[in-house]
């Protein structure tokens, strides 16, 4: 569990205090690119200076080891192979760029206000992502030299690993950050992790890049997915494993991938609020002439052998058995010592056999972190999970490390008036290729009154609590304390509201805001009433 409320409310203050000293800047400091030459940049022992007026957020500097012509290409051009494979099956005459790559870097972090740099070493730097790689402005993974920590996130923590989210399908800029604050908050008492996050801005070679939000990388480490790490080419099965319900698993090399036939691609009962309206849904094509599209699990983690691979992925699919047979059955089902097997048995209830191999908190948090998001992409991609058989594991499937909801909060047409029951329901394919499909390790325990209660007892929690109407609160304040940074990142990037090739993905509301200004208030207003909803159906 993080431990960072007091180092993150002594660096938020001085970040205000910077605030209230620059904000009434005039906005005439927009950013300028530097006419000095780059490779002094580069050599000069003083840390690179910001392009453009006092901020009051960090700035991240990037700085280039290679002076060469075109080496800003490394942040511009690439796109994820398997997307500008799919962009070229429709598109005639596409010229396919590079796929991501790594170049070296000083990265700088300078705070508001301050003339000495907080952090400077060396790392390598690429664009991150799957389709946002394909926007102008792109997700960057930064991967240090040594470990270092960021701007105070985690408590602190040293990790080589950071990611620099570039919000550009969210006109608000502040999806991720609030879905996240609010998920920290959620899982926090069950000890799960969720990434820290901070806006900042960047430039790159002396020219100014935009707000981003830092974030943490998806990862194994004690610091944040806090699971047994296999040594280097250790084979055996006793280990952690990171996964991720994943439909870009088949890109992946087939020992960091496997399918689960969820029972046999068994029909779940969508929450829906009225019982399922007699429907039913499946997550996997039940033909060959199905459009809808496959979907698999990725290992996130590190493995090195064939045995490490089937072990997680037959454990995987025997523990979604046990939870559709409590569920739809109202059988138990108990492993063997081994895991490999699972036999009926009398001297445990349904629930109780579940509660042996799942960490059913973990999945009521999850539950509710996605009933509020809404996100288009549930059914797709960015749920995460793990299994931990170390030695000090206790070998139940977990569900942690909430990502990726630049989609979510009423941006795409999900839930679009803050109503309705979404994260275990039957959800629209997210490109509108007329098919239905349903996440089901979010469905298939709903119907379970002792589930149930779980997630009553944990939604009561929270919202008495205060994290919701915080994030809310928080939204606005940003907005607000922030103005003069958001508006440089307008003016270099555009809005993504304007955007031909982002606006038909955006529900009617969230493409008729035109300024972040517009774009966080209706967001701040999406969530009040999305939090006032599922209230009236949780609250104890």
């Amino acid at each position: 569990m993080k431990k960072r409320i007091s180092t993150l409310a002594a660096l938020m203050c001085l970040i205000l205090i910077g605030c209230t000293a620059n904000g009434n800047k005039d906005q005439s400091s927009i950013p300028e690119e530097t006419t000095e030459p780059q490779e002094t940049a580069v050599q000069t022992t003083e840390p690179p200076k910001p392009v453009f007026a006092a901020t009051c957020l960090p700035v991240i500097s990037i700085e280039t080891v290679s002076q060469e012509s075109g080496v800003m290409d490394f942040v511009t051009k690439p796109v994820a192979a398997h997307v500008s494979e799919q962009v070229a099956s429709w598109t005639p005459g596409y010229i396919m760029p590079p796929a991501p790559y790594y170049e070296d870097c000083k990265v700088t972090v300078m705070m508001p206000n301050e003339t000495e740099p907080a952090l400077t070493s060396e790392a390598k730097v690429k664009v991150r992502g799957n389709w946002t790689t394909n926007y102008d402005k792109k997700p960057l993974r930064i991967k240090f030299n040594k470990k270092q920590n960021m701007l105070g996130l985690n408590d602190g923590a040293e990790l080589k690993n950071w990611v620099l989210l570039a919000e550009y399908k969210d006109a608000s800029m502040l999806r991720d950050k609030a879905m996240l604050e609010i998920a920290d908050g959620i899982q926090k008492p069950d000890a799960l992790y969720v990434s820290d996050t901070m806006l900042a801005e960047v430039q790159i070679n002396g020219q100014y890049w935009g707000v981003y939000l830092l974030a943490e990388q998806q990862e194994v480490d004690e610091d944040r997915v806090d699971i047994t790490n296999p040594k280097k080419d250790d084979q055996g099965t006793n280990i952690g494993y990171f996964l991720e319900f994943d439909g870009y698993y088949y890109n992946e090399d087939p020992l960091n991938a496997f399918h689960v036939d969820y029972a046999g691609n068994a029909p779940l009962k969508p929450y829906d609020g009225a019982d399922g309206s007699g429907k039913t849904m499946t997550c996997l094509p039940e033909d060959q002439f199905n459009y809808k599209k496959d979907i698999g699990i990725t290992i996130k983690s590190e493995i090195y052998s064939q045995q490490q691979h089937d072990f997680i992925a037959d454990y995987t699919n025997l523990v979604y058995r046990i939870m559709y047979a409590a569920a739809y059955e109202n059988k138990a089902y108990v492993f063997n010592d081994s895991f490999t097997e699972i036999t009926p048995t009398n001297e445990l209830t349904p629930q109780q056999a579940v509660e042996k191999v799942v960490n059913v908190n973990s999945l009521a948090d999850a539950y509710i972190i996605n009933e509020i998001a809404c996100d288009a992409d549930i059914y797709w991609s960015s749920f995460f999970m793990s299994a931990d058989f170390g030695e000090n594991g206790d070998k139940k499937l977990t569900f942690q490390a909430p990502w990726d909801f630049d989609s979510a909060l009423g941006n795409k047409d999900r839930c679009a008036d803050g109503t309705g029951f979404y994260a275990a329901n039957i959800v629209p394919d997210v490109n509108g290729n007329e098919y239905e499909t349903i996440n089901p390790w979010l469905a298939v325990l709903m119907y379970q009154d002792w589930y149930q209660d779980i997630i009553r007892q944990k939604w009561t929690a929270a919202y008495d609590s205060g994290i919701y109407q915080k994030a809310i609160e928080n939204v606005r304040s940003d907005t607000k304390n922030y103005a003069d940074a958001f508006q440089r990142n307008n003016d270099k990037w555009g809005i993504s509201t304007k955007d031909d090739a982002i606006l038909f993905e955006l529900e009617r509301n969230a493409a008729s805001c035109h300024s972040q200004e517009s774009a966080a208030e209706y967001l701040a207003n999406w969530l009040e009433a999305r939090i006032a909803f599922l209230n009236s159906k949780w609250h104890s």
